[in-house]
């Protein structure tokens, strides 16, 4: 079981989030307390406006219920689990909204308290909230009989020693990072360690960064950070494991961090990164398509299935009928020429063919439109052209026996005269 939480303001905002359906797949309102408004955005905003008599900046306190998939809690549980996290925390007697999520099969419960004492109207104290948070998700395993997560703050104590901290669970910033670019911070992470330990130095190190598609910038709270291809920015001490701040602070020393761009410039730099990477990975594609199996054969069906797409692609723009469309008339065209003889009985085959004969025939009678040109009935002679014709009958005599005149006068000497 895991369980998160810390202070906070913004009641709209929060009430949006714990509200939001498009993201979850099931939203439940399961409790409210201690407040008049019974809907979730007006308990919030009630629990924030009590706190507007104090100098309390944070008067929310949300925490996270995660159990460990594919267990869920009972109604009961629910409410115990609420209960014992609430006691530990010390807001007991407060006024809270508890809310179900199911995303992706998995159950977790949110729940806000106001922080604010309503006896005293002071705040409670939120420090060394996490062990806190660790000592109750310890206590929930074992009452529930669920499987142990090993927490960094309690019960690390092994039969060796203490037990190695394990790696920090992402934050909610950075999970919604990686909804919306779709980079995991792990693979980041083991990406990110494995190019640093492979460098011999920052410069060597910076320079296999942007290889690999990362761009070092410098980061408006820390020391370095760098941004993935789709402009994600990650802190450069967490994505490199094994390694402490200072150590990495030391090992960065010789690059001057007023030289670096800000994140901002990093972003766009990344975004025309990201163009040139997107592109590079089609051209990839395409080739891996054209070079499957070593035969002729293979690669040739590639390329014809890649020169189709692009066919496809020029006709689409055009708005033009394409060679591909136009064979396709031709396969239905003889599809319609097989139907003849199709049948059993002689006169309905006779009947058929004639019918399949004369729908051929309309199709490929020229067409005597007027788009289609003027036919020879109507061509208009010209002056020269009947000159030409007169000067033709006269070479050719009035008895249509001249040359050209498709006859033959007598043959010299008698006789018929030979055919040509």
């Amino acid at each position: 079981m895991i369980i998160k939480g810390k202070s906070r303001a913004g009641p709209s905002s929060l009430a949006a989030h714990l509200g939001n359906a498009e993201k979850n797949e099931r939203v439940q309102l399961v409790e409210t307390r201690f407040t008049v408004a019974q809907d979730l955005r007006g308990a919030l905003i009630e629990m924030d406006a009590v706190a507007a008599g104090t100098r309390c900046e944070k008067p929310l306190y949300h925490a996270a219920i995660s159990p460990e998939p594919p267990h869920r809690l009972t109604p009961e549980q629910r409410i115990e689990a609420v209960d014992e996290l609430e006691r530990k925390l010390g807001l007991e007697g407060h006024a809270r909204a508890v809310v179900l999520h199911e995303k992706m099969g998995r159950e977790h419960l949110h729940v806000v308290w106001s922080r604010i004492d309503l006896e005293t109207m002071t705040a409670v104290h939120d420090g060394h909230n996490y062990r806190r948070h660790e000592e109750v998700a310890r206590e929930l395993e074992r009452r529930f009989d669920q499987p142990r997560v090993q927490g960094a703050h309690a019960e690390r104590e092994g039969p060796d020693g203490k037990v190695k901290r394990p790696d920090r669970t992402p934050s909610r910033a950075e999970l919604r990072q990686e909804e919306r670019t779709g980079i995991k911070g792990k693979a980041v992470k083991e990406q990110v360690s494995a190019i640093f330990r492979s460098s011999d130095g920052p410069q060597a190190f910076k320079a296999a960064l942007e290889e690999n598609g990362y761009q070092l910038a410098q980061g408006d709270r820390r020391d370095f950070v760098i941004l993935d291809w789709a402009g994600g920015i990650h802190s450069l001490a967490k994505r490199i494991d094994g390694v402490r701040t200072a150590e990495l602070r030391e090992f960065m020393s010789p690059i001057d961090r007023a030289s670096l761009p800000t994140t901002e410039e990093a972003r766009a730099i990344a975004g025309d990164r990201g163009q040139r990477l997107a592109e590079a990975r089609e051209r990839l594609r395409i080739e891996k398509g054209f070079g499957r199996g070593e035969d002729y054969v293979s690669q040739s069906t590639a390329a014809l299935k890649e020169h189709k797409r692009r066919l496809r692609q020029v006709s689409e723009v055009a708005g033009q009928d394409s060679a591909w469309e136009r064979i396709e008339e031709g396969e239905a065209r003889r599809a319609r020429e097989s139907e003849i003889g199709t049948g059993t009985d002689p006169a309905e085959v006779s009947r058929q063919n004639e019918e399949s004969r004369k729908r051929l025939a309309d199709e490929e009678r020229p067409n005597s439109s007027p788009e289609s040109g003027p036919s020879l009935d109507t061509v208009e002679i010209t002056d020269a052209m009947q000159d030409r014709l007169n000067r033709l009958h006269e070479a050719q005599g009035h008895d249509g026996t001249g040359p050209g005149s498709g006859r033959h006068g007598p043959a010299p000497g008698g006789g018929r005269p030979r055919g040509r």
